[in-house]
Parts: structure tokens; C-alpha cells; sequence
């Protein structure tokens, strides 16, 4: 999106006088600076620095052009249009919020080109009206971002620019859906900040908001996460928040809210390693928020976790937590440490800390449009300290995809990620997962596999839940759980996928990949036995061969031939690759798939349980 955060004066020369030479200072007196040379010389710069400064202040700022596609939209005025252009803008409207999946941008005093001309307050007030009546006949809701005024002109007019967002009531419970990843060390304070944020309540200190999180009673007995486990912040229409304060079920939060934040909860110690890496790989958040204790800093799996986000080209922002634990030289302290990370090379970061309102929205629109900015926020979960610019901050943060993108990806077959198997009383089989491509309906059928012995099974699908609520329709893109009936969970396992039937899916045992070598003590070389990571799938393999080389050193890239241990996977062209070695990893993605040859024999097996 696009930032209003920038000097309205101009900092380049004078038009008015392109290559105007002054006289030298020694002109008419042999090179010898006299008292009234000097004197004249000091007029003639506070001349040329009088007129600089108004030909500043007349030079208007811009904003980049207006792009056709997108959910950005600039308009110099909406007073009192006419029913065939009202209708027009109304059209424009609902096609500025498809682009942005319910979400759409407007800033009011901007012309197509991008030039920040401004309203007087009478105009903006009424343009304001009119847009409130367009969103009204699309069924959207409007909340003012925030205001800036504009003074260039010789006169010293001040003039409005508003910045508006726009956001639809989706039907059928398709709100617009975020999935971030929160990563930090054991003991940063992660669980405890989703708990304030999801429940509505600070912390007393104790750990009490984390209690709701955990899953496991080790996890409360110890307050360490080592499960991944999801929690839902919702925002309506207006942009207030929704959550458990003034809900009591998730399904109330979802009819209440158009947008969802959906934070998986990775596990921050180092013995749970696997676990976050498979969070980050399988569930493919759109962002990751990285904790960091403002008491202790940088440490433990902080580096790690931050090199992980990195190399899987995941989105980052930092959230400083415990600000209410130090002292003010503390925090600096801390702050200064993380940019000094963020600027070092192979990060290549730029820092913008969030102060303020003002900085959130910035922040928020930046963040998405440039790679390397990084936003950085102070909180405190006990005492409440930067928990609205958080708020303001993920109730802004765009969606990555296209409205394009996604429909390209409904209209591929279905194609659905196994994570989490369970067994429900009542309800049977219940797998939970994420829709990589296609849409799935309730009642549809599908194939699941490889099984041990390389083959698919029919199955179908009774009913969809998505966010602890019935849904009828999932599309790409988006988590859900998918009850199975009676289908023997024993054949079964996390890394399988659903897919069509007329997918036509082919499995391997042998693959290539392009890869980097992150970090290894000594050399990777053919023989080696890693773990490796590909989306859901998490298996042993052993390395084969090196194309063009014998061994890899830290840093170096090579084509690298694979060959699972213990069974076939289902694997896609283009899909991202971590291995690890104790210490040592490596990230590549999938460029040859090595089919097996009995694959055609064992496919679409019929199930006993099929029905």
C-alpha cells in the first residue's frame, strides 16, 4: 500500500533558476575579502535562501501513480456525484475490494498521478459522506486511517488528505484469513502475549493468560510450549477487536468478525526443533511475528528462528515483549541489538520502530510492499503498553495474495495437506490440515496416500470445520479439519494429501533439488543422512550424489540428488526444501521428481470403509 509518510517540502533546488552562477568572492578586489564584500555576499545568500525556501514550499509532494490493479484507489473529491457516476463509483468500489479480498484502501485528495493536492475541510467532509454511501451499497464499512494536511501553496492554505480503509462484511463466513507464525526463545513471553491478545485480558505476572493455550499438562506444568497449537483475533468491519472478552465461542467470533488473524504457536526450545520447522513449512503462514524478551535479548533459538523466517522468504516483524520488566536504558539496549542484527549482512533489514498510531498504519502498508522493512514493536502483557498499536498493526496488515493468485489456485485440483490426525467420539476419523490448491466441498471424493505400500485410497469427505465452525465450501489457501466418517485411522499418517481423482497423483522416493549449504562444521558430501523438510513431509533421506562436485563447504549451492529411507512421499515441482544434520542445515526447493515405476498399479485402491 502506500505511505503518506513523507516531508511535504521538497528538498530539491530551485526550478526557477537552473545553473544561476554567483559572482566569485573576490571579484573586483584582486582576490581580497573585504568587510563589504562580505556584507553583499551575505545579502545575496539570504536572497537565494528566501527564494529556495518558497520555491520549497510551492513544489507539491507525490505519492507513486495510481496502479489499475490492486486495492489502492485515489480520489480527488467525491462531492455530490450524480446517479450514473455514483453508480460508477459504487462499481469501482466493489472491484477495489475484490482485489484485496474484502479490504480496499481509498486516499481522498490525491490525484490519479499520485500529486497529495488536498480538500478544505467542507470538501472532505462531504466527499467522506459519499464514500460512506458507496461502502453502504456494497455492504462495507469505513474507518478513517488517518488525516494529513498539505500546505505548499504561496498563500500557506492548509488542505486535507484522508486516508480510509475500507472493509466488506464477507458471506458465507469467508472473511479475510491471516495465518502467522509466532517464533522467539523458550521464556520470551509468546504464549503469554497470544493469550492477552486473544482473550481480552492482561497477565498478572504469573503466566495466568497462557493457561488456555497449552495442550499438553507438561506444557502448563512447565509454561513451555512444545505442541503447535492455533489461536484466533478477529476484527469487524469497523476495525474493532473481536475476540473471547465479548465471545464466548470461536464460532461467535467468526460470525462477528471480517478479518482473522490465526496465530500458530510454534515451540520455542531447542529440542523442539523439528516441530517449528514444521509449523513454518506445512501451515505456510503469511507472516511471522518473532518475540524477543526486552530483558534478556537475543538468545537461544532467537538467531535461528529469525534465519528460518529469512530463508524461507516468510515476512517478519519483531515484537520487543517485557518492556514493564526494565528499565528504560534496558530496552534501548535490547533495541539497539536487534537493529544492529536486522542491518548485518545476510539480513539486509531496515528497522522502523512503532511508536505511534501514525507508525502502525505506516508500518502496516510498508511492510508488505518492501522486503527489507522490518517493523519493530514494545509491549507488555502485564501492564498493557503498545497492545493497541499491535492491534492497529495487524487489523492493517494486508493480505500477500492477489484476488488473481487465488483464483488461479481454486481452479487447480484439489489438493489437500494432512498435519494432525484425530479420533472424535461421535464423529469419527478427523484430519486437520491446509488446502495447498483447489476448493473442497462436503460430500466430495477423494484420494489419500502414499500408504507404506505406495498406493492411494477413496475416501470421502462428510463434514468441514474452519476455525471451530461448520463451513460448507474450502478454498485454497485456507486450514480447516475434515471429518472422515469411519475410515481406519491406522492407515493414516502426517505427511499424506487428498487429492482428486482425476489429479492422477505420482509419488517418488528418489528426487533432486537445488540447494545452499547454511551452516555444516565440516563438508556435506554423497552418503550424508539428513532430515528433510518439504511442506508437510518430514522424512529421512540419504544424499546420492553431487552434481559437479564432491563435497559442500558453508555457503555453496550444488544440485543435490535424494532418496527417502522408509517410504515413497507425494511431492510438488518448485516446493521448498530445509535438511538438517544436528547443527548443520541447508534450503534449497524440489526441481526433478524420480517417479517410481510400480506408482501407476497402486493408485486408487478402493477402501472397505469407502462409502
Amino acid at each position: 500500500m502506500v505511505s503518506l509518510a513523507m516531508d511535504v517540502r521538497s528538498s530539491e533546488p530551485c526550478p526557477l533558476h537552473p545553473g544561476q552562477r554567483t559572482p566569485g568572492c573576490g571579484s573586483g578586489t584582486g582576490g581580497r575579502i573585504t568587510k563589504k564584500t562580505r556584507s553583499r555576499k551575505g545579502k545575496r545568500g539570504r536572497r537565494r535562501k528566501s527564494k529556495k525556501s518558497r520555491c520549497n514550499k510551492s513544489s507539491p509532494p507525490y505519492l507513486p501513480p495510481e496502479a489499475e490493479e490492486g486495492n489502492i484507489e485515489y480520489k480527488l473529491k467525491l462531492v455530490s456525484p450524480t446517479p450514473q457516476r455514483f453508480e460508477h463509483l459504487a462499481t469501482q468500489l466493489k472491484w477495489r475490494l475484490q482485489e484485496g479480498g474484502g479490504e480496499a484502501v481509498y486516499q481522498i485528495g490525491v490525484e490519479d498521478n499520485g500529486m497529495l493536492v488536498g480538500l478544505s475541510q467542507d470538501d472532505m467532509k462531504a466527499s467522506l459522506h459519499t464514500l460512506q454511501r458507496m461502502a453502504e451499497k456494497v455492504g462495507a464499512d469505513i474507518t478513517v486511517l488517518r488525516e494529513r494536511e498539505v500546505e505548499y501553496d504561496l498563500d500557506r492554505t492548509s488542505r486535507k488528505i484522508t486516508e480510509v480503509l475500507v472493509r466488506k462484511v464477507p458471506d458465507d463466513q469467508q472473511f479475510l484469513d491471516l495465518r502467522v507464525a509466532v517464533l522467539g526463545n523458550v521464556d520470551s513471553g509468546k504464549s503469554t502475549l497470544l493469550g492477552v491478545l486473544t482473550q481480552g485480558e492482561l497477565d498478572n505476572g504469573r503466566g495466568r493468560a497462557r493457561l488456555n493455550l497449552f495442550r499438553h499438562l507438561h506444557e502448563i506444568q512447565t509454561g513451555r510450549t512444545s505442541s503447535i497449537s492455533f489461536e484466533i483475533l478477529g476484527f469487524n468491519s469497523k476495525g474493532e477487536v473481536v475476540n473471547y472478552s465479548d465471545s464466548r465461542t470461536a464460532e461467535e467470533i467468526c460470525e462477528n468478525s471480517s478479518k482473522m488473524i490465526t496465530f500458530m504457536d510454534l515451540a520455542g526450545h531447542h529440542k523442539y526443533l523439528k516441530t517449528t520447522i514444521f509449523g513454518l513449512l506445512s501451515y505456510c503462514p503469511d507472516f511471522a511475528m518473532l518475540v524477543v524478551s526486552a530483558n534478556t535479548g537475543i538468545a537461544g533459538t532467537t538467531r535461528e528462528h529469525l534465519g528460518l523466517a529469512l530463508a524461507l522468504k516468510v515476512p517478519i516483524f519483531l515484537v520487543l515483549s517485557k518492556v514493564d520488566l526494565c528499565s528504560r536504558a534496558t530496552v534501548e539496549r535490547t533495541l539497539r541489538q536487534l537493529q544492529r542484527v536486522l542491518k548485518q549482512p545476510g539480513c539486509n533489514k531496515v528497522p522502523f520502530l512503532v511508536s505511534r498510531p501514525d507508525d502502525a498504519v505506516t508500518a502496516a502498508q510498508q511492510f508488505t510492499q518492501s522486503t527489507s522493512i522490518t517493523p519493530i514493536l514494545l509491549v507488555s502483557s502485564v501492564g498493557g503498553e503498545g497492545l493497541q498499536l499491535l492491534q492497529q498493526f495487524l487489523n492493517i496488515l494486508p493480505p500477500l495474495s492477489s484476488s488473481q493468485e487465488q483464483e488461479e489456485l481454486m481452479e487447480q485440483p484439489t489438493e489437500f495437506q494432512v498435519d494432525e490426525i484425530f479420533s472424535v467420539p461421535d464423529v469419527g476419523t478427523v484430519v486437520g490440515g491446509t488446502l495447498y490448491s483447489g476448493v473442497c466441498r462436503e460430500g466430495e471424493r477423494l484420494l489419500v496416500g502414499p500408504t507404506d505400500a505406495g498406493g492411494f485410497l477413496r475416501l470421502r469427505v462428510g463434514s468441514i470445520q474452519r476455525n471451530r465452525s461448520g463451513c460448507r465450501l474450502l478454498r485454497a489457501g485456507q486450514a480447516a479439519t475434515l471429518a472422515l466418517g469411519n475410515f481406519d485411522r491406522s492407515l493414516l499418517r502426517k505427511g499424506m494429501v487428498m487429492v482428486s481423482p482425476r489429479m492422477n497423483p505420482t509419488i517418488c522416493c528418489q528426487f533432486e533439488a537445488s540447494i545452499v549449504l547454511l551452516f555444516h562444521a565440516k563438508t556435506f558430501r554423497r552418503g550424508s543422512q539428513v532430515t528433510v523438510h518439504v511442506g508437510n513431509v518430514r522424512q529421512t533421506a540419504t544424499v546420492l550424489c553431487l552434481q559437479g562436485k564432491e563435497a559442500l563447504r558453508t555457503g555453496e549451492r550444488a544440485v543435490v540428488r535424494f532418496r527417502f529411507l522408509k517410504h515413497a512421499e507425494y511431492l510438488r515441482l518448485g516446493a521448498k526444501l530445509l535438511f538438517r544434520e544436528g547443527v548443520a542445515k541447508g534450503i534449497g526447493h524440489v526441481t526433478r521428481l524420480l517417479p517410481n515405476s510400480n506408482n501407476q498399479d497402486q493408485n486408487q485402491r478402493p477402501h472397505r470403509h469407502d462409502r
